[in-house]
């Protein structure tokens, strides 16, 4: 990645945490959480995917090999598409406004959302994040990081199927047809 593009690439996604630290203060009590184990899985899973994109040291050998070539039109559409995903990510935040959790859990007085990107898919904050963590991938251009997106995909899918059955022991017939209505990560397609 050319060298002025890392700066932007880190100040996107400082910005994602720092309004999920913002956001997270105003979250309502949550009543029923995940089974802790889930949790620690998530995480862990998280954790190494963004240790891979964004630590250089962990390019040894094949996870340093690259997978595009290197060259301004591929970082810049990898910024570009690091910041459609961490805007569409902050977007869905927004929406969910109290109800958001970082751990799957029913909230008190949870409501469910079907506005804004929620009407476009059921976890559009995994998505947002899936598309930013492409574009930053595209942007360096190893394979460290194609396989740091494949663990966050499965990280996210894993929780966003955990999700599901908690939405619909509080919704019932409701969020069972927002399901079938609304795809769960990608518009149209999965």
């Amino acid at each position: 990645m050319p060298l002025d593009l890392y700066i932007p690439i880190d100040a996107v996604w400082i910005a994602v945490w720092a309004v999920w630290l913002v956001c997270a203060a105003g979250t309502k009590r949550a009543v029923e959480k995940q089974p802790f184990g889930t949790r620690v899985f998530h995480l862990i899973l998280v954790v190494t995917a963004f240790l891979l994109v964004f630590r250089s040291e962990y390019g040894l050998g094949p996870l340093g090999w690259r997978f595009v070539p290197a060259s301004y039109a591929v970082a810049y559409a990898g910024l570009a598409l690091t910041v459609a995903g961490a805007g569409f990510a902050i977007w869905a935040r927004l929406t969910l406004g109290r109800n958001w959790s970082a751990a799957v859990t029913i909230k008190e007085d949870h409501r469910l959302i079907q506005t804004g990107p929620y009407a476009m898919m059921r976890h559009p904050i995994y998505s947002g994040f899936l598309l930013a963590l492409l574009g930053t991938a595209l942007a360096v251009g190893e394979v460290r990081c194609l396989v740091g997106l494949v663990l966050a995909f499965a990280a996210w899918w894993t929780k966003s199927r955990l999700e599901e059955p908690f939405m619909e022991r509080q919704f019932g017939a409701e969020y069972i047809a927002y399901k079938q209505r609304v795809k769960a990560l990608i518009p149209l397609v999965l």
